[in-house]
């Protein structure tokens, strides 16, 4: 038996992956396989002729089996209410989930069906009103079901008070902006309880819902994928997320602050005809921007050995948390 010196983090061969996937899937026998990603999880492509598939590996530093059970579990669901989403594909033996004994340990893995069409990031009106209408029937699923494995909880302890606590050690040279975090989390927290949240939608949030994570096909039919971060928490967190869109746009002069908010109100509109929102969901939107980018920046901080160390540095820090100055100033009013 050969002995290998432990790994934490190792990349698996998309040659023989090629062949494995080939054999449990009876794929062609032509398929090819390549890795597209290799970050929180590796992401690979497989195509043949006829057919496109993703298939993602997870780091179980990062989730857990049960987590992965419970995001398959979703998707199912989703697909089967009529949702379009990426889903994941059973095996010859009817598995949706591949194991596999890597060096750091077992890692689990998915075949995703493929979103055909492409990432739009100028969304005009008819791709806006589209989402608006997808994403709310999407929250009509996923506000009406209970999974039967954990996901992830989005509320201010795990996205406020956990993400302070762990960050203070990386703060320790950046006192000023470590204060700053601590304040505006205050702030938002003292500014909820202005809001009936009794009356706010939960359920399955998606959690990164920018236009990399879904597809237009030529007919401009949405299909949604990357559900890896999806968990439970108020449903107008995506709405949020989507919004960063728009920040990042402006950040990037790429788009005028006037037609960024003429675009996500056609956004927010179309979302409406679906599920109307109350008026304190409305303004609640914008202040969960904060929340967001305090729950990544422990997320960089937590998978720092792992990949977040290339660019996890304190001017980089410095500069995320001048971001979220940004959002403030834009569109937070305490």
């Amino acid at each position: 038996m050969q002995n290998f010196f432990p790994a934490q983090y190792s990349t698996l061969s998309a040659a023989v992956l090629k062949d494995y996937l080939i054999e449990a899937y009876r794929l062609d026998s032509s398929t090819t396989c390549r890795l597209l990603i290799r970050n929180v999880s590796d992401t690979y492509i497989l195509e043949n002729q006829n057919q496109k598939y993703i298939f993602k590996i997870y780091r179980d530093a990062h989730r857990k089996r049960n987590e992965i059970e419970a995001e398959v579990e979703l998707l199912n669901i989703l697909s089967a209410n009529g949702n379009s989403v990426s889903y994941p594909i059973r095996d010859v033996e009817g598995k949706q989930i591949q194991q596999f004994n890597a060096i750091e340990g077992l890692r689990n893995g998915i075949l995703f069906s493929f979103a055909e069409g492409k990432v739009v990031l100028d969304l005009e009106d008819q791709h806006l009103i589209q989402l608006g209408h997808d994403m709310a029937k999407l929250h009509q699923s996923t506000s009406s079901i209970k999974l039967s494995n954990p996901r992830p909880i989005f509320n201010f302890e795990t996205t406020l008070f956990e993400p302070l606590k762990d960050l203070e050690p990386h703060f320790s040279e950046m006192k000023e902006e470590y204060e700053y975090l601590r304040n505006v989390s205050e702030k938002v927290v003292q500014k909820f309880k202005e809001f009936d949240t009794s009356t706010f939608s939960y359920g399955y949030c998606h959690y990164d819902f920018f236009p990399k994570n879904f597809h237009f096909d030529e007919k401009g039919k949405i299909t949604f994928f990357d559900f890896d971060f999806a968990g439970q928490g108020y449903l107008i967190n995506d709405l949020m997320s989507f919004l960063n869109h728009y920040f990042f746009h402006q950040l990037n002069n790429l788009i005028s602050k006037e037609q960024a908010e003429k675009d996500f109100n056609t956004f927010l509109n179309a979302y409406q005809k679906v599920r109307p929102l109350t008026n304190d969901e409305l303004k609640a939107i914008t202040y969960l921007g904060i929340t967001f980018h305090i729950f990544f920046l422990k997320f960089f901080y937590d998978n720092y050995d792992d990949w977040s160390n290339v660019f996890l540095t304190p001017r980089y820090t410095k500069h995320r948390v001048a971001l979220i100055k940004k959002w403030e100033d834009t569109y937070c009013n305490f």
